[in-house]
């Protein structure tokens, strides 16, 4: 009854007009979304099945219909969890013994396989460098050593990320901005596809773009999409090493971590056996099948019902940890991403309170993106409406809680023709496009809208954490201050959770801009275009025929 009763309340309090984004409105969503009994919103918990009733409950009172599977308002997301016990060990092993690695102190490790038990018994250890094999750009630093079996040990980030001017490599890989390369599951699925038993990267801040309390977050706790026999498998093992533990480990060998950092930064680099030293880890694994669900409402256009346009967000959170210093457990993820669910149900109102669409519009809440945007792929791998003619996916992902600003931040500029559209949009709110500020994050890389972006689908993702925005009130010094404010303290922790001190303004403003930018393609015939240079451009050419 609970959740009946604040659907009405917030029928009454947006229902009446399709007009301006309100802030209350937005805050009331996310106050019902972080509330005590959905616990954080994990996957396949009784927090999620609260947080579906209740988003559902705000589609059908909107007049919205159903998108799912078999006309229903679901997608079923079967998903793999492990956990790993406390008895699990690791242990770095050479002639004057064995040294013994703390779990989410010195490395951070975790397994996407459902046996209850993994051994690994002193397997050999090889740095791989960055680990890219891309031929695209005449790069390859495997060179043909063979990882059956041993450890892979990764620098994050790409070739180029620390690069001085005049070196061969600079601006190689984007420069600062991160390829996804550069990404740690691109890393992980390479040391798989090469048969490691286990892949460690090395953590540093600046290359992976968060802390290392960002790494131990999941608390040994992993996803992964349910696997047939025939699929290609995850490696074994998939973690991250300290980087002050690595420096340890070279220098105990008589290697230089810092020179053979850089010569991973050159073509001729080639794999270091680190000598005189093995790896042994054993891992007690708990392992059940989720059954979790993508959340999925449409307005079925009026002219061209099989060409759609798609809004999305994430309604999963990290559900209960440890306590924090203040005793707090849930991780209600207000900001990451209630806040965009909200966004996204205050777009589904603007459109259902407005002129009827001529295309589709799809409005999706994903699952697990917290544990590797699984949600959004299974729709993408599966999806209910056909990419090649989706014109376009915008993502919400953390949006600015700090006041109205001069700009809005753009993440992955220079990708699509969806930015300038965005310009001309927010230069009617007299407002500017930023770039991401901190394109070394790949920020890009790691939102639902890259599921549908490496599928050849425009995308636009609306997220705060690409760089202090100009605020109306303390300038971009305020802006980048609240950035990282809550990049260090709140991010994916108890603190990110709805207070007084929100002021959703700017919030309420970048919402706007993605409403009209989806208005405009819904009664239009345009479709949005990849630019010259991007990486997704030829995916989308491959599927021309099928759009008019």
């Amino acid at each position: 009854m609970r959740f009946r009763a604040s659907v009405i309340l917030l029928t009454l309090l947006i229902g009446a007009s399709a007009g301006a984004v309100e802030p209350a409105a937005l805050s009331e969503t996310v106050r019902a979304l972080t509330a005590d009994d959905l616990q954080g919103r994990a996957p396949g918990t009784p927090g999620e099945a609260r947080a579906i009733e209740y988003l559902i409950g705000r589609f059908k009172a909107l007049g919205l219909s159903p998108a799912g599977e078999a006309g229903g308002w679901t997608q079923a997301v079967p998903l793999l969890k492990t956990q790993i016990g406390p008895s699990s060990s690791f242990a770095i092993e050479g002639s004057g013994g064995s040294v013994s690695l703390k779990q989410g102190e010195q490395i951070y490790a975790a397994t996407l396989h459902a046996d209850p038990e993994l051994d690994i018994k002193s397997a050999p250890m090889v740095f791989v460098g960055y680990g890219v094999n891309a031929p695209e750009r005449g790069w390859d630093d495997f060179k043909g050593v063979d990882l059956k079996g041993k450890v892979a040990l990764f620098l994050i980030n790409d070739p180029d990320f620390e690069a001085a001017p005049g070196e061969p490599v600079a601006g190689k890989f984007g420069g600062k901005a991160m390829t996804y390369y550069g990404r740690w599951t691109y890393k992980f699925e390479e040391a798989a596809r090469r048969g490691a038993v286990a892949a460690l990267i090395v953590h540093e801040t600046a290359g992976a773009g968060y802390g290392w309390t960002t790494v131990t977050a999941p608390q040994g706790e992993s996803y992964d999409v349910v696997r047939g026999a025939h699929d290609p498998q995850p490696v074994p093992l998939q973690g991250w090493l300290a980087h002050d533990v690595a420096v340890e480990l070279f220098q105990a060998v008589g290697l230089d971590f810092d020179a053979l950092k850089q010569s991973a930064r050159r073509q001729d680099f080639h794999p270091v056996m680190i000598g005189g030293v093995t790896f042994s880890a054993h891992l007690a694994v708990a392992a059940s099948t989720v059954q979790s669900r993508n959340v999925l409402a449409q307005i079925k256009g009026s002219k061209h019902p099989d060409e759609s346009i798609m809004f999305g967000a994430h309604w999963d959170a990290y559900g209960v940890g440890a306590p924090d210093a203040q005793g707090n457990t849930i991780r209600r993820g207000a900001n990451d991403d209630a806040l965009g669910a909200a966004g996204v149900l205050e777009i589904a109102r603007a459109f259902a309170s407005g002129k009827h669409p001529e295309r589709t519009v799809l409005f999706a809440l994903w699952t697990a993106e917290e544990r590797g945007l699984l949600g959004s792929e299974t729709y993408a791998a599966h999806p209910l409406y056909p990419l090649a003619k989706t014109v376009a996916n915008f993502t919400l992902d953390v949006l600015n809680t700090a006041g109205p600003a001069h700009d809005v931040v753009l993440v992955g500029s220079g990708q699509d023709s969806l930015e300038q559209d965005l310009a001309a949009a927010a230069k009617g709110q007299n407002r500017v496009v930023t770039p991401d500020s901190h394109p070394e994050k790949g920020l890009f890389y790691r939102a639902d809208h890259f599921s549908f972006a490496k599928r050849g689908v425009p995308t636009l993702l609306i997220m705060a954490l690409g760089g202090g925005a100009d605020l109306v009130d303390g300038g971009r010094e305020a802006g980048s201050k609240w950035v990282d404010d809550y990049t260090a303290n709140c991010y994916h922790k108890p603190c990110d959770a709805l207070t007084a001190d929100w002021d959703l303004r700017g919030a309420a403003q970048d919402v706007e801009l993605v409403y009209d930018l989806g208005r405009d393609l819904a009664f239009s015939r345009r479709w949005p275009r990849w630019s010259e240079g991007s990486e997704f451009k030829s995916i989308r050419a491959a599927t021309e025929k099928e759009r008019p």
